[in-house]
């Protein structure tokens, strides 16, 4: 410990963004306590990590902001000072080395979250950050201490400054449940309402649908978009059908715009080339041939190489009436609606939209409203699609906070 460890901080929400604020704290001399209201902690970073943990994207760093949308110029300043080069090689001060994958993710070797995660809380331990499990957060008493509900009942501890990174409202069984929100909003703090993002959306399927082809994914395709700004939207990839709608990359990657265009109008209807790479007129031309005998299922795959789920999709969305005329089909084929209602609850998203606005922010990512009260990682008011952009965003801003508090206490 240094010769500052009279001062305190106190740290709410043991994800990436709160470990991080930790680890810089701690470097400052200070005491650090971090509270979490599960059992241990970094949950929702295991689970994350579980089918392979994409820590970040190797990209321009232009390109790479661009994935942050209208909160880009808000996050530059903490990403350009942390951001996939400096995570990379604080992931090799753990031991860990990372490798880019073919789409430009970074991965950790091996691909698990858990050696890392194990590592970093090695470390923190050793340097003096003094863990709090089960502390579940419930605001400040009329003393302005911060309040904990514990197995041992109400707690109530004071610190120097506060960092709080309680995650948003998805995966609520991992901690981030956004109770935190109605506590922030009834102090003055500016918040914006949470909202699904990387999530599926809701459509309604024929039940002859739904029973033959949820679960299964529909690959090789293109989607166009036409948001309620106008925006076009152009990105191949692959989606998966569900019982109730759709999910996966593909939608994922649009979902931020398909999610504010029901907003504005009720509906958003993204169109799909179930062929992309064959050329509408070819496609009709050889639609056109005879098929004799074989029944439109064969003539689809034969002709169009449409079989399987995506014939199904075909015969779901398409007006019956384009079948029995090949250049209507192939239209269809090339851009078939697809009409969707809602996103998913946002329990089930992987990310949140929503949260503390900047604008109630100063440049260190204190809260206006509550001096010496900073804020990081997913509680604020920011989204990015997945690809390694939600964790680095996470990472950067919990160190801003760190250093943050660290200059409030000065």
């Amino acid at each position: 410990m240094g010769k500052n460890t009279k001062h305190s901080i106190a740290i709410v929400g043991g994800g990436p963004a709160g470990l991080m604020a930790a680890e810089v704290a701690i470097a400052g001399g200070v005491r650090v306590d971090l509270y979490d209201g599960m059992a241990s902690v970094g949950r929702k970073f295991l689970l994350a990590g579980k089918g392979g943990l994409n820590l970040t994207h190797a990209e321009a760093m232009e390109a790479f902001l661009s994935r942050y949308s209208n909160r880009a110029a808000h996050l530059r300043p903490f990403l350009e000072a942390f951001g996939p080069a400096e995570l990379r090689l604080w992931a090799q001060g753990l031991g860990i080395g990372t490798f880019v994958g073919s789409s430009g993710r970074v991965f950790p070797t091996g691909q698990k979250s858990a050696p890392l995660l194990r590592g970093w809380l090695h470390r923190l331990r050793k340097a003096g950050v003094v863990f709090h499990s089960r502390h579940r957060w419930q605001g400040w008493d009329g003393d302005n201490a911060l309040c904990f509900d514990t197995p041992q009942g109400i707690q109530r501890t004071e610190a120097d400054a506060v960092i709080l990174a309680l995650g948003g409202a998805s995966w609520p069984r991992l901690g981030s449940d956004g109770t935190w929100l109605p506590i922030l909003s009834g102090r003055g703090v500016i918040t914006t309402p949470l909202r699904p993002s990387n999530c599926g959306f809701e459509c309604r399927w024929s039940e002859h649908f739904r029973s033959r082809f949820a679960g299964q994914p529909v690959k090789s395709v293109t989607a166009s978009f036409t948001d309620a700004e106008g925006e076009e939207h152009f990105l191949p990839g692959e989606f998966v059908v569900t019982a109730g709608g759709v999910e996966g990359q593909l939608i994922y990657a649009l979902s931020a715009a398909l999610r504010d265009t029901i907003d504005a109008l009720g509906v958003a209807t993204p169109r799909f080339d179930l062929a992309p790479g064959r050329d509408c007129k070819r496609l009709a031309d050889d639609l056109s041939k005879p098929r004799g005998s074989a029944s439109m299922a064969k003539h689809l795959q034969r002709q169009a190489g449409i079989a399987g789920v995506k014939a199904g999709l075909l015969r779901e969305l398409a007006d019956p009436e384009d079948f029995a005329d090949p250049a209507r089909l192939a239209v269809a084929i090339k851009s078939l609606p697809l009409r969707l209602n809602a996103p998913r609850p946002l329990n089930e998203a992987i990310s949140t939209a929503g949260g503390i606005a900047f604008e109630g922010l100063d440049g260190q990512l204190m809260i206006r409203a509550l001096p010496g009260v900073f804020c990081a990682g997913e509680m604020l008011d920011w989204e990015a699609p997945t690809g390694g952009y939600l964790l680095t965003a996470c990472f950067a801003t919990g160190r801003a906070a760190g250093l943050g508090a660290l200059r409030w206490i000065g």
